[in-house]
């Protein structure tokens, strides 16, 4: 029987990352109660994927870093990331926030764990990939560690600007600028307007799967996948209108809700369909999605900085862990 290729994506969210992070330290914290050898997520992955939030922690995990550091970091620190909001009448010309904080936090954490030096995707310990949008060339790219021969761009750079690039979100942060030196020379490249790959894979599931057949010559029914999103609000209206204009669609993050919420499903409705067919008697590759529900009397923005709520979803990653934890662990860590 061909060996198993175990995947991990993680869909974007913004500090709702908080979710998916829980949920993963909570699976690092049964690998050390179960006492095994290996009690890192990477260990147990064979390719890792997120986009934006989720870009963050699967670079971090790549990199070795336990899941809590990055649940902790967030807890911690949502309120300075983001504390510096436009007034109203500024955010119809700059971004609501500077993404400073965030990159020293992102930046800090990575050096912390490579004794004060940035790290580059090249340092990886599993293969890894986050989508942007890069504004540059006008088109949908794909930041990736260098796990095939012909990957010769993004090995060079440092994490943190691939995890900035990935979670620039649009009216929320500036595209991401910066700039750094190849690893083979001192000659400097820039890295210039890169936008959150929310915008076109905000469940990077679908463009991971396609990626590892290719690159690695995986079939289908190799496949492991672990799918983990950040939570989400059933988007409906069923209400008469007749203003649907720009103060229905901009309240209460409406538009953004509808795309995020619009390709996350639509992206597992496809992995479904791929892996049990339309009359849903194939059964392909292994796919487990978690995620949560929000409703009316529980709902966290992307920008959420009220501590109750913001433990409250890590509570909900600790539940959803305590009710799939044990399928994830015997799919995903029984054989490692």
């Amino acid at each position: 029987m061909a060996k198993t290729f175990n995947i991990l994506t993680i869909d974007g969210g913004g500090i709702r990352g908080i979710f998916p992070a829980k949920f993963l330290a909570n699976f690092e914290d049964r690998l050390v109660d179960l006492k095994c050898r290996k009690t890192h997520i990477y260990e147990h992955f064979d390719f890792i994927s997120g986009t934006s939030t989720g870009g963050i922690i699967a670079i971090a995990l790549a990199l070795g870093i336990p899941a809590r550091e990055i649940h902790d970091l967030y807890m911690e620190h949502a309120a300075v990331i983001f504390w510096n909001k436009q007034p109203w009448y500024k955010r119809l010309s700059y971004s609501r926030y500077q993404s400073a904080i965030l990159e020293e936090k992102v930046r800090e954490t990575f050096r912390n764990h490579f004794n004060g030096i940035d790290p580059r995707l090249k340092d990886v310990k599993v293969p890894v990939c986050v989508p942007i949008f890069d504004l540059l060339q006008g088109k949908p790219s794909i930041l990736k560690s260098k796990y095939h021969k012909r990957f010769n761009r993004d090995y060079h750079l440092p994490a943190y600007q691939a995890a900035l690039a990935t979670s620039s979100a649009p009216t929320f942060f500036d595209p991401y600028s910066n700039s750094y030196e190849k690893i083979d020379s001192n000659s400097k490249e820039s890295f210039s307007n890169k936008v959150d790959g929310g915008v076109f894979a905000n469940n990077p599931t679908l463009l991971t799967l396609i990626e590892v057949q290719k690159a690695f010559g995986k079939k289908l029914n190799q496949l492991r996948i672990l799918s983990i999103g950040t939570g989400s609000r059933k988007y409906s209206d069923a209400n008469k209108r007749e203003k649907w204009g720009y103060s229905y669609w901009f309240a209460r993050r409406r538009i953004i809700d509808l795309f995020m919420q619009s390709q996350s499903q639509h992206t597992s409705n496809l992995l479904s369909l791929l892996q049990k067919g339309i009359d849903r008697s194939e059964d392909n590759f292994q796919y487990v999605r978690i995620d949560t529900a929000f409703d009316s009397e529980f709902d966290v923005a992307l920008n959420e900085t009220d501590p109750n709520k913001l433990k409250a979803l890590s509570e909900k990653g600790a539940v959803e862990f305590q009710i799939h934890g044990n399928e994830v662990m015997k799919l995903f860590a029984s054989n490692k």
